[in-house]
């Protein structure tokens, strides 16, 4: 809570006018309005006509008090919680703690601050206050930093006090929406009684708050609204909002589809997206897409945004006014799930922004059984949103007038602003976490309280009534009308066996499975990649490079001017550029990406005298595509969250997210399990985002050593991942174009080096890019007929086993490099493996422990194409990744290479 003293003394009133006069930007804008306009005395020193004694100014300075108080705090008299008596009086709202009394009330006092009037009786302020911020609204933006958009709430929320005077036709509607949200439901429950279905009811208002919200957007210009919630209610929002045909739901229940023969493994009714086009009114239509996602609550938070983005930068102007994303969350998962921080942090980057979400939190004031004095340590749910400029509205569930206000409200507040704006519906769950579970056990006095209450539709449809808006035929009418829909959905699912829903597809229809991208010409012409890298090595007039920087430019430069070996920057280099000439997007994401955590990259370069930046591979041609580069957060939860959601729309376009090292990767393992790996199967969402993850031993301890490879190649089936571990320059280059150009859209893990940025033998000539492809395996040449020893290995260590080969002289050795682990390129294997005939037995070798690396998904798949089990050299099993002393490293590393190449197997 703010410092401001109990009551107003002169003393205080006369500190806060000299620092007014000394700089009116130092005092709260409430006090500002105060002073303005007034003085105590004229220039000249004599008193001014008019001017209020200082009596009248210290009244004054108490009223002020009390008005702000009320904007601040008013929400702690709010009448909130249906289960709950409303809230009469608090210490912070009497008249008395500001320095009034009730002989005030009739007085008449300037309002400076509220644009209704110039002035008004304090009885007139205070209940224009009071039905304001303490009705069914409870309104939190006194800590918006900025004044004109504290203002331009509190102007719209004092013009209506909150609570305007709808149309009838609109709160006739609304009955409709509350009526069909829980005549759904209670269908649900009498025809598939205990199966699990997560009930909307105690929150129906949420059916006519999205409804209407969808209508305001479209009105600001809105075309499409991502959306993105869990499984409380989603069933309902997709008959009752989205469009869904009530005969699919039931076709899910009654389980009549022939599963054989949809694609992938599926997954629950509760999980699954939906898109259709909703009728916005006055002839507007809007898309609406609601995101597929698990059980793993507020994941699908950074995958809308970054979905919502994707779609906005294809938009062309104005992408943020044409897609609104809008979140609804539970109210313990909003408070306890830290990739909720993590997405709102990123709601006002430069990479990331949307333009604004919408968060609409569903508080049924517990989470399982689990109630908010054990879930959170805030007063509210929300008050993690505060980190934001966001303001913060509280609403009563069973107010739907209020509640359709308030998030038309909000939304306004979002295409006036282009900032998040967070509702916290205050509601009740009238069943326990699912249909299944008993409630009584844990909460036995707030479920015989919900036992006792009406649904909201009734409770709204008799106050209808009673204001005339409204009859009992009418509602009687509705009620029937519902009910044969209903039936008559119900006999559809059942005679006709099965209806398919339309799919959830954000792009082309998927190509035959057979288009795995082996057909793909990756190669380009030696003319081409020789203009890439002059046009990246050319920069405006008068930038100016780092003088350093630009040595090691220009030193890149000349290597392919010169036909020497290109190192990684240049090839991954010529991919981009390559791809950006083709017309494909590229958008590169991670912790200090733009630079490289290695300084290899340096894809945006800063003039070292005004730090101004210049993206070279943005310049190549006039009608090239973009080259999007983002130093993201220091997050991995929510910016691959995000990146996969930007994958998801555009398959022309190359999406890369890097880690800073690939052992961070395992922050974002909930992206990773549950959409990158697994939602082709689950959901038929089919991506093409590429993971580049630095691996690799090189003694710099357990946490800065490995991307885990074994997890990723453990969550590989049915071809959902491509797992990739390239040794050269020319097969990155083979590989990220391949990735954008193939058809047929798979995540791709790359395994991507450190100490080989600048490894000498890691280059690779000009002509390696223009021919050829990515070749899954790398064998060697002119050993066929010497070789009887065979390795196999994949990654860094094939430059360290070389080495120790040349040095002593073992031409009987040969070594073949797995580029590709998934999907296991077994054919390309085999050719390679019969060219060394002599060789009777072949040797895996890694720098991971044996638990760890590729030997435990390798080692079943070698001994079937080998007829016997490879014999292994690594590290042993070990609960840690790497050692953290640099000469054990030393040493580790020197054994393993050394008994491999003198054939002395683990």
């Amino acid at each position: 809570m703010k410092n401001f003293p109990v009551t107003i003394n002169p003393d205080y009133l006369e500190e806060q006018y000299q620092r007014w006069k000394a700089d009116p930007e130092s005092v709260p804008d409430d006090w500002r309005w105060f002073f303005q306009g007034f003085d105590l005395a004229t220039e000249a020193g004599e008193p001014a006509i008019g001017v209020p004694s200082r009596e009248d100014a210290l009244r004054q300075a108490r009223v002020e008090e009390l008005i702000r108080r009320y904007r601040e705090w008013g929400h702690l008299l709010s009448c909130l919680d249906p289960l709950e008596p409303c809230p009469w009086e608090h210490p912070l709202l009497s008249l008395e703690s500001c320095g009034l009394s009730s002989e005030d009330l009739d007085r008449v006092v300037p309002t400076p601050s509220i644009a209704l009037w110039e002035e008004a009786p304090l009885g007139d302020v205070v209940t224009l206050l009071k039905e304001t911020y303490c009705r069914s609204v409870g309104a939190e933006f006194m800590h918006l930093a900025d004044p004109q958009e504290r203002q331009w709430l509190r102007d719209r929320m004092e013009a209506v006090r909150n609570l305007p005077d709808l149309p009838p036709q609109t709160r006739r509607h609304m009955l409709e929406k509350l009526w069909r949200a829980n005549r759904f439901e209670q269908f649900l429950h009498r025809t598939y009684l205990g199966q699990k279905r997560f009930s909307l009811e105690g929150a129906e208002t949420v059916v006519p708050m999205l409804d209407g919200l969808i209508r305001r957007a479209a009105a600001l210009g809105c075309e499409t609204l991502v959306l993105g919630m869990a499984h409380r209610g989603r069933l309902n929002v997709q008959v009752n909002v989205l469009g869904k045909p009530f005969e699919a739901v039931f076709a899910e229940f009654e389980e009549s589809c022939d599963t054989e023969a949809q694609a992938g493994s599926g997954d629950v009714k509760y999980h699954k997206g939906f898109q259709g086009s909703v009728d916005a009114g006055d002839g507007r239509r809007v898309r609406t897409i609601l995101v597929p996602n698990p059980s793993h609550l507020e994941s699908v938070d950074p995958v809308v945004e970054g979905l919502a983005r994707a779609l906005q930068d294809t938009s062309g102007d104005g992408g943020s006014e044409k897609v609104l994303p809008v979140l609804i969350h539970g109210d313990s998962a909003f408070a306890g799930q830290g990739v909720v921080y993590e997405t709102l942090n990123l709601s006002q980057l430069p990479g990331y922004g949307t333009g604004g979400t919408l968060h609409l939190v569903i508080n049924n004031q517990i989470g399982f059984t689990t109630v908010a004095a054990e879930a959170r340590s805030t007063r509210y749910a929300t008050d993690v949103a505060k980190m934001l400029p966001a303001p913060i509205f509280h609403v009563h569930g069973e107010d739907p007038d209020a509640a359709l206000h308030v998030i038309q409200l909000a939304c306004e507040y979002r295409y006036h602003t282009g900032k998040d704006v967070v509702i916290d519906l205050i509601c009740y769950r009238r069943y326990g976490h699912n249909e299944g579970d008993e409630p009584y056990y844990t909460q036995p006095r707030m479920v015989e309280r919900i036992r006792e209450r009406p649904p909201v539709n009734e409770v709204y449809g008799a106050r209808l009534q009673q204001q005339g808006v409204t009859s009992p035929e009418d509602v009687e009418r509705l009620e029937k009308e519902i009910q044969d829909e209903l039936e008559k959905a119900l006999a559809a699912a059942r005679s006709e066996g099965c209806v398919f829903p339309e799919g959830f597809s954000l792009g082309p229809a998927p190509p035959p499975p057979e288009a795995n991208g082996e057909g793909v010409r990756t190669a380009v012409s030696e003319d081409r990649l020789r203009a890439i890298v002059r046009s990246a090595h050319t920069y405006p007039e008068g930038f100016h490079v780092n003088p350093k920087l630009e040595k090691i430019l220009k030193r890149r430069q000349d290597r392919v001017e010169k036909g020497e070996g290109l190192d990684w920057s240049t090839g991954e280099l010529l991919a981009l550029g390559s791809l950006l000439l083709d017309g494909h997007p590229v958008r590169l994401s991670g912790q200090d990406c733009g630079r490289g955590t290695f300084s290899h990259r340096h894809a945006i370069l800063y003039d070292v005298k005004t730090e101004a930046t210049f993206v070279p591979l943005n310049h190549l041609a006039p009608d090239q595509a973009h080259l999007a580069v983002y130093n993201s957060s220091l997050s991995e939860y929510a910016v691959l969250g995000f990146e996969y959601g930007y994958s998801l729309p555009n398959p022309r376009a190359l999406v890369i997210w890097e880690a800073q090292f690939g052992d961070f990767a395992n922050n974002a393992q909930v992206i990773i399990d549950q959409y990158v790996s697994s939602a082709q199967a689950k959901w038929e969402v089919a991506s093409g985002l590429v993971l580049l993850l630095p691996h690799g031993y090189e003694g710099m301890g357990p946490e800065h050593s490995s991307a885990r490879l074994e997890r990723f190649l453990q969550l590989c089936a049915q071809e959902n991942l491509r797992v990739c571990y390239p040794t050269t320059p020319s097969q990155l280059f083979h590989l990220l174009r391949r990735q954008a150009l193939a058809p047929e859209k798979k995540p791709l893990v790359v395994m991507a080096p450190k100490s080989l940025l600048r490894h000498p033998e890691a280059v690779s000539p000009l002509e390696e890019f223009s021919r050829g492809a990515f070749r899954p395996v790398l064998d060697e040449d002119g050993l066929a007929e010497t070789a009887v020893r065979g390795i196999l290995c994949t990654g860094k260590i094939y430059y360290d086993l070389k080495a120790q080969r040349d040095k002593t002289g073992r031409d009987d050795l040969v070594i073949v490099r797995l580029e590709e682990l998934y999907p296991f390129p077994r054919s390309d294997l085999d050719r390679a493996l019969a060219r060394y005939g002599s060789v009777s037995r072949w040797t895996w070798v890694q720098e991971e422990p044996a638990n760890m690396g590729a030997w435990t998904y390798l080692r079943p798949r070698l001994r079937d194409l080998l007829g016997q089990d490879p014999a292994y050299v690594g590290r042993p099993e070990s609960a840690s990744p790497a050692t953290g002393f640099h000469h054990r490293h030393k040493a580790e590393q020197e054994r393993i290479v050394a008994q491999a190449v003198m054939g002395r197997d683990g």
